[in-house]
């Protein structure tokens, strides 16, 4: 009886010492690999400096009504350079992922770690603590540097009303763009093509169903993974549906969970 009580600590322990080693791992391969700060310098120069230059061009332009006033969004203004950063972010999350199967590494961890999913769910763990944090630290420094050069007429203090939202949705919402992108690269394994697909949804789609004239094509629109998510950090929102910035990053995590389960149900049948 003493023997099988004693028994059940030293399984929860083996469960727990190896969910840190397989953590620690990820974390030491998402920090060695030379593409991670790479691209998350470059996506931090596109979205600070972005706001610095958005706000200046911004700045001298005087609403000519009350109506345009109205219509000015202080916050998305300079936040505006995510839609650019977002590549770099979601470049970042394939490479994650394709750099390990591209140079064989793979084996390698599932050898170590033969539980697929166990590494698969450690690693987009360590990715996601790792890009919030320094996504979220990117938007607060870009709405303040963009803030402090607006005019004090279209200025929009953090305590704003839907301000403090919208700054730490942007955050998540490049969160959310680099996951995607992971589980795009588990389920595709190909960095060419993982990056086309992903490019296809953020980039190309948003063009077509814009060239597409007619009420179903720009409804439908509102519901691609960027543009849905992006209502995070407006605080003015608009369309058929005006989707808030909670419902936006749902509609976006919704593809994100549609990938995840996809990236887990296929990386546990087919061979490294």
């Amino acid at each position: 009886m003493s023997a099988q009580a004693g028994t059940v600590p030293r399984l929860g322990s083996s469960l727990d010492s190896r969910l840190r080693a397989t953590a620690r791992s990820e974390w030491i391969k998402f920090r060695s690999v030379r593409s991670s700060p790479l691209a998350l310098v470059a996506t931090a120069l596109i979205v600070v400096l972005g706001a610095w230059l958005l706000a200046a061009g911004n700045r001298g332009s005087a609403a000519a009504s009350p109506a345009s006033k109205a219509a000015f969004d202080p916050v998305f203004t300079v936040l505006q350079g995510i839609e650019l950063g977002q590549l770099c972010i979601g470049v970042l999350g394939v490479i994650t992922v394709t750099g390990e199967y591209a140079s064989g590494l793979i084996r390698g961890t599932f050898l170590a770690t033969p539980q697929r999913a166990q590494v698969l769910a450690m690693k987009a763990l360590v990715f996601t603590v790792a890009v919030w944090a320094c996504c979220t630290a990117m938007s607060f420094a870009a709405f303040f540097l963009g803030q402090s050069v607006l005019s004090p007429a279209k200025h929009a203090g953090i305590g704003d009303p839907g301000v403090l939202t919208a700054v730490f949705g942007a955050g998540l919402y490049l969160t959310l763009i680099g996951l995607l992108g992971m589980f795009i690269g588990v389920v595709v394994r190909r960095t060419p093509a993982a990056l086309a697909l992903l490019f296809g949804l953020l980039v190309v789609l948003p063009i077509v169903f814009t060239q597409i004239h007619g009420k179903f094509s720009s409804n439908v629109g509102e519901y691609l993974p960027g543009n849905a998510g992006e209502q995070a950090f407006h605080l003015l929102h608009g369309g058929a549906y005006a989707l808030g910035p909670w419902q936006g990053l749902g509609v976006l995590t919704a593809y994100v969970a549609v990938a995840a389960a996809a990236a887990f149900a296929l990386i546990r049948r087919r061979d490294a």
